[in-house]
């Protein structure tokens, strides 16, 4: 089984991120992928992990009753998915995401001092979101 999890983990944004504040996304009848992946993890700081908020969103956009997310979630993860790197969140909306040491997330507005405590701390791992464009 595959897996979008990161352990002790910290994802900056993106380098071509347009934004430098965080702002949340905007609100739409069809919710975004942005719009549940902020709903998800700003509601439940550090109780999801991202294996939780990638597949809740995916079962949420596809209509999957809750009652058939256990099977839904083991076919959905028996092939690589797109992990938090490619959330819109830290590509254009200013949010960093935080993995704990038990892989649970949170989100980290990039104007926050724990944005600047967090890209300092050598001993959380580094990645950057990834880029809307090629360099």
């Amino acid at each position: 089984m595959h897996t979008t999890n990161y352990v002790d983990t910290f994802i900056e944004l993106a380098d071509d991120s347009p934004v430098d504040h965080a702002v949340e996304p905007p609100a739409r009848e069809q919710p975004t992928i942005a719009q549940l992946h902020y709903e998800l993890i700003s509601q439940h700081p550090y109780s999801l992990t991202s294996d939780d908020v990638v597949f809740a969103t995916h079962a949420r956009r596809a209509g999957i009753p809750e009652a058939d997310w256990p099977d839904a979630r083991t076919l959905f993860f028996s092939k690589g998915q797109p992990c938090m790197r490619s959330s819109p969140l830290g590509k254009r909306y200013g949010w960093g995401v935080h993995s704990d040491a038990d892989g649970r997330v949170a989100l980290v507005a990039r104007e926050s001092a724990e944005y600047a405590r967090l890209a300092a701390d050598t001993a959380t791992t580094h990645t950057k979101a990834m880029r809307s464009r090629r360099a």
